[in-house]
């Protein structure tokens, strides 16, 4: 006998206004139906084990089944089942009356496909795809009666007696015309492995061939034994992943594998892991890596997975966690993160809320614990570490008061100290007459050479801070600690970098300086280069290229987006100090007008070299002079 009815629902043409709003992403109404099955086959464990279902469970497998020729995709569970008495409440009755509510509520309003987790509506995305859609369905309580329900897409549906064996439900979806794409092998492959690859049901598509041993023992010709194809359920997922279980059940191997699970493309293990189980006050589970991280800092980004009982949902995670740890790498798995709500809703959430700081409190314990037990090993990973550890430190307020006590800071020589110790080793030296201590600093060993070379025979030390934040870094942290300012160490003469009390006196007149000066500014450009006629050591080059701190700083945080572009470009300009007291720049007066001319753009052109400046015609003209300069 049929049951025919008709959903009780006023708002016209709802499912066309479901098939547009529900989600943003069709392909999400298999990872739907497929948690749905998952649900259903958890229930009837749960129920087994309380003495509630009876008898042997059996297989538990849930099906995917696509058959091109019928048009059909049907998702097949064997878990409680329903009976006609649940169909009529929990599929015509709660569920519509939500698509309803859901559809009132913000047809026509942008983002309305976010907030679809308040209605519990995941059947009904199956009318996104399809015309017809059946469930046939036999529930496991004893003596019942096997249903199948079917619509095609309008408020009418119908209910008829079946014959079912099987305990379960079957959902058939018979594909429209405009979604045809779910009736290709590859296209329902590649959704079943982005959200089910986890699930804690087996989920089967189809078959596969696969090689083992011959099992009557038979060798071939070389004495082996012999192989034979054969053909297996295709099994898309790992039921029990690395994060549900228990840290010690797992070998550092084991996390390894499951990263390698998680992106068979990476080449590189990571550094180490964190395994993340909370129950209270909220429920949370996952493991987080830390990749080699490499300079671009965005190719890093939204590689952590989140999950919701093992139901894959985003890797866009920003709002769950702070923004220096989508630099991480892995899962988190929490049934209490609201799912497919709108991103405010998220931000405002309490339960992310705390979330986000217990995860934020396990990395930077995590780190800690690293420093404090095996600083060498510390110390070895730092250069991978840095990145993360600035960001972290840069974004985070609370990150920062835990990193500062960890956050290393390396010399040229390849020395690591704490923030603090630095301090502490350099203080003597390198506190200057105003009793401010000056950091010295180069972004490459090679490239700044020659200014390290003269900061290290003056006594001084000199950090490399080479991570794409540098500029950003030690503005902070010149916000945060009390006297200290940090300097490139060629962005002045080192005199003027650390001023001391006593002052180099000049062997020049301050006649002979000024007519010293005009030869120079006749070799450079005004608006580009400054001139000062600087009294230092003999032993200083006779001239220094620099470019302002303040100057480059802003040039370089514009260039990475973190500039005043209110101000505009930053021009490029830069200081050139003459160093009165070597001797090559004080026989230049001593020279007829021609050669004063030569050697002081030859003096600068050499300056410019050593600073990588000197390109194209000028770098010609500087070689060509120098082979005549030898020939005289």
């Amino acid at each position: 006998m049929a049951t025919k009815g008709t959903v009780n629902v006023q708002t016209e043409n709802i499912f066309p206004l479901i098939k547009k709003f529900l989600y943003s992403d069709h392909e999400i109404f298999l990872r739907e139906l497929i948690s749905n099955a998952v649900d259903a086959t958890s229930k009837l464990k749960v129920l087994s084990q309380a003495g509630e279902a009876k008898g042997d469970l059996g297989s538990l497998l849930t099906e995917v089944i696509l058959d091109a020729d019928a048009g059909t995709l049907t998702v097949k569970d064997r878990g409680i089942g329903l009976t006609e008495e649940e169909i009529e409440k929990y599929i015509n009755q709660i569920a519509f009356s939500g698509a309803e509510e859901f559809v009132k509520k913000y047809e026509g309003k942008e983002g309305a496909e976010q907030i679809i987790g308040h209605f519990g509506l995941g059947f009904y995305s199956a009318f996104m795809v399809s015309d017809k859609v059946q469930i046939r369905t036999l529930s496991f309580k004893e003596g019942a009666q096997a249903v199948q329900w079917e619509s095609n897409g309008t408020p009418e549906y119908e209910i008829t007696e079946i014959e079912k064996e099987e305990r379960g439900t079957e959902i058939v979806l018979y594909i429209a015309e405009d979604s045809k794409e779910f009736l290709e092998k590859a296209r329902v492959e590649g959704i079943l492995n982005k959200y089910c690859k986890f699930l804690p049901v087996e989920i089967k598509f189809g078959t596969k061939t696969i090689s083992e041993e011959d099992p009557s023992g038979e060798k071939d010709e070389n004495g082996n034994a012999k192989r034979v194809d054969v053909e297996v359920d295709n099994i898309i997922n790992n039921p029990q992943p690395a994060w549900v279980k228990s840290p010690s059940e797992l070998k550092d191997e084991d996390y390894k594998g499951f990263y390698r699970e998680l992106y068979p493309m990476s080449f590189e293990d990571p550094l180490f892991h964190i395994h993340l189980n909370v129950d209270y006050p909220f429920n949370l589970t996952g493991i987080l890596y830390f990749p080699r991280l490499k300079e671009n800092i965005e190719v890093q980004k939204n590689k952590i997975q989140l999950y919701s009982n093992q139901v894959f949902i985003t890797d866009s995670v920003e709002e769950i966690v702070p923004e220096f740890l989508t630099l991480l790498h892995g899962v988190i798995d929490s049934p209490d993160i609201p799912l497919n709500v709108s991103r405010s809703y998220l931000q405002a959430d309490g339960n992310v809320k705390k979330i986000s700081s217990h995860i934020t409190k396990k990395v930077a314990d995590k780190l800690n614990g690293m420093f404090k037990n095996d600083r060498e090993d510390f110390e070895a990973k730092w250069d991978d570490l840095k990145v993360f550890v600035e960001y972290g430190m840069l974004t985070e307020e609370k990150f920062y008061e835990k990193a500062e006590k960890f956050a290393l800071l390396k010399n040229t020589k390849g020395e690591c100290y704490t923030i603090e110790d630095y301090q502490e080793k350099i203080k003597a030296i390198q506190t200057d007459k105003d009793d401010k201590l000056v950091i010295l600093y180069a972004n490459s060993k090679d490239a700044h050479h020659q200014f390290i070379k003269g900061a290290e025979e003056r006594g001084y030390d000199v950090l490399i801070l080479d991570s794409p934040l540098t500029p950003h870094y030690i503005q902070k942290l010149e916000s945060k600690l009390e006297n200290v300012s940090f300097a490139r160490v060629d962005s002045d003469t080192l005199d003027n970098l650390i001023k001391k009390d006593e002052e180099i006196p000049s062997k020049l007149s301050e006649e002979e300086k000024e007519k010293l000066k005009p030869v120079f500014e006749e070799v450079l450009n005004k608006e580009k280069f400054t001139i000062q006629l600087e009294s230092m050591s003999e032993t200083d080059p006779p001239i220094i290229i620099t470019q302002p701190e303040f100057m480059r700083r802003m040039q370089e945080q514009q260039k990475m987006g973190g500039g005043n572009g209110m101000f505009g470009a930053f021009p490029e300009m830069y200081s050139v100090a003459v160093n009165v007291n070597h001797p090559v720049v004080g026989s230049i007066l001593k020279k007829q007008k021609a050669n004063k001319t030569k050697t002081a753009k030859q003096l600068t052109d050499l300056a410019m070299l050593s600073q990588g400046m000197l390109r194209g015609e000028e770098l010609t003209e500087f070689i060509n002079r120098s082979v005549d300069l030898m020939k005289s």
